[in-house]
């Protein structure tokens, strides 16, 4: 399926990553309201008490999501994209090492098998409490919580600006495996979900879509293959705003 052209103003696209930028930095200023929602330890940490957290509820969430959206949210509304967002003022460099993009993958199993793990030993789930290790909904509020808020944003300063341009997306980020897993799924089923088209006749290799995408993907190449699908891809749009000739569009039907 083609995008279609002339079907998005001239403003629109411009306003949409406006107001996808904001998104995600409003989302990494809530970060003290909402860190126990996206911390793997405090899952785990609940998990070894039969608690399934308001984390794990917001995984199993994401997860849903995922196959129908892709991973929607790392382009939209992950607290760490708007770190990350940030500091491309500072190194803005495409990754371009693809080694750095299997890293995550062991972290993943590392950590989601701690969860399963913890789960098993306390003889399954037996309660949900979705504000655990929370002040009234507030994930900080002692100063204990604001040690392990400022090890997780120090910890993806250093991947932001050591890998280059969405860094920690790229290496480390569990969250980010879990969501390609459901889009996976999603893609070997084949129902519709929301994803990328190419109409690669109306591309001109202006390469401007290769240039905005924040992971650094060969958007370009991918148009004229007419591959649109990666796991990488967070479809943020980013692409599909900067195309002056429409050559990629938004998708629900057809791979």
């Amino acid at each position: 399926m083609e995008p279609e052209r002339g079907s998005i103003s001239r403003n629109r696209p411009a306003l949409r990553q406006r107001v996808r930028i904001a998104l995600l930095i409003f989302s990494f200023v809530l970060m003290p309201v909402t860190f126990a929602y996206v911390s793997c330890p405090l899952i785990t940490e609940g998990a070894s008490q039969g608690i399934a957290t308001g984390g794990l509820v917001v995984f199993a969430l994401l997860f849903v999501g995922s196959l129908f959206f892709g991973r929607l949210w790392c382009g939209y509304l992950c607290p760490a994209g708007g770190l990350q967002e940030i500091y491309t003022l500072v190194n803005g460099r495409p990754v371009t090492a693809g080694w750095l993009n299997y890293l995550k993958y062991p972290i993943f199993l590392g950590i989601f098998g701690s969860i399963a793990l913890a789960v098993y030993s306390a003889g399954g789930l037996s309660t949900i409490d979705l504000f655990y290790q929370t002040g009234n909904g507030i994930s900080v509020d002692r100063p204990g919580a604001y040690a392990l808020l400022y090890g997780q944003i120090a910890f993806i300063t250093v991947f932001a600006l050591l890998a280059g341009r969405r860094g920690f997306c790229h290496s480390f980020c569990p969250i980010a495996v879990m969501l390609i897993i459901g889009r996976k799924v999603r893609n070997l089923v084949g129902w519709p979900a929301l994803h990328l088209a190419a109409a690669p006749d109306r591309c001109v290799d202006c390469g401007k879509c290769s240039e905005t995408c924040p992971m650094s993907l060969d958007v370009r190449g991918m148009v004229r293959e007419r591959r649109m699908e990666n796991t990488e891809c967070i479809l943020c749009g980013g692409c599909v705003d900067a195309c002056p000739e429409g050559a990629v569009g938004y998708a629900w039907r057809g791979r």
